[in-house]
């Protein structure tokens, strides 16, 4: 786990110095990870994270790596997770996607809003990259993690970008807008009429409670910057959420993807049991869409799971993580 830090500290979690010449340098998560800049068309930034003993153990780059992608105002703090995959034989990188977490400075800099963009479809420009850098660095197989917003974000992105991943993996991805159909049409309805004219009007608010309660200052096992995973209510601006439900509708199509895709949700969604449900997103969702994703889709129920099963509490985070090790080890 991370110490949390105040915003000081945190605007100078990625060291202003150069680092070495192929851009990589000592990352805020300690010993054994690092982190690199991603230019990105336009002036924009992304970050890629990479577990540096899992990269090329015995001197020859893994053959599977993973990335993982992150979802809403959120950032890579999962250390554990990267130990999973390298006590598996695999390679371990995380993108911190423009806006978000490590790229977040250069956003704002720029004029962005903190972890938003008028449109998610700008975010394969991101995924591009840092697969780029993977591929580049010798590993022969790609497995994209997605949670949430980023399990979203990664199956359309492999759809457009046939053969750039080999196997996805997503974790409580958001596939529909949590909420009954009347008031999905209302707002999808108000956002395409609103969107245009008004981009940057907020529409609604990402509750604090969930962030919340995973902190280990307020009862939680977590460490994490607040400023990139806010404690307090933070906007949703209607481009973005106009994208978003874009996105749902065209995933919601059918995507037809060639390649094995596995879909974990917790058991449950609930309002306010925020350590052993999903109190983000609707489970009953994700499991309805999932099988229109592809001819080989595979759903996983993790019984007491936390919306980032990742972030659940034992012993649901252990069946995740042992569950996607084993399916990456048998599907790649």
């Amino acid at each position: 786990m991370t110490s949390a830090r105040d915003d000081t500290a945190r605007r100078h979690a990625v060291p202003p110095s150069p680092g070495p010449a192929d851009g990589w340098h000592d990352d805020l998560l300690g010993p054994g990870f690092e982190a690199r800049a991603l230019p990105l068309p336009g002036g924009a930034e992304a970050t890629l994270v990479r577990h540096t003993p899992s990269v090329a153990p015995g001197g020859a780059p893994a053959r599977v790596a993973v990335l993982a992608v992150h979802g809403f105002a959120d950032y890579f703090f999962h250390p554990h997770v990267a130990r999973a995959f390298a006590a598996a034989g695999h390679a371990f990188y995380a993108v911190d996607l423009r806006g978000h977490g490590r790229s977040w400075d250069s956003h704002v800099a720029a004029g962005g809003d903190p972890n938003l963009v008028p449109d998610v479809a700008v975010y394969a420009q991101d995924l591009d990259a840092a697969a780029a850098e993977i591929r580049g660095a010798g590993h022969d197989r790609l497995v994209v993690l997605g949670h949430s917003t980023g399990g979203l974000i990664a199956p359309l992105w492999a759809a457009a970008r046939a053969g750039r991943a080999d196997a996805l993996v997503l974790n409580s991805p958001w596939f529909q807008h949590h909420a009954g159909l009347p008031l999905r049409w209302a707002a999808a309805a108000l956002a395409e009429v609103l969107a245009p004219v008004a981009p940057r009007a907020v529409v609604s608010h990402l509750g604090d409670d969930y962030a919340r309660a995973l902190h280990l200052d307020h009862g939680g096992e977590w460490s994490f910057d607040p400023a990139w995973k806010p404690h307090a209510p933070f906007p949703v601006r209607v481009a973005w959420f106009r994208s978003v439900r874009r996105a749902q509708r065209r995933l919601a199509r059918g995507l037809d993807l060639e390649i094995p895709v596995l879909v974990l949700t917790s058991d449950r969604t609930t309002a306010s049991e925020h350590l052993t449900s999903d109190t983000v997103l609707d489970v009953a969702h994700m499991r309805a869409i999932a099988p229109r994703l592809g001819d080989d889709v595979n759903l996983m129920t993790i019984a007491g799971g936390a919306h980032d099963l990742s972030l659940s509490r034992s012993p649901a985070r252990e069946e995740f993580l042992q569950a996607v090790v084993e399916w990456v080890d048998a599907s790649v």
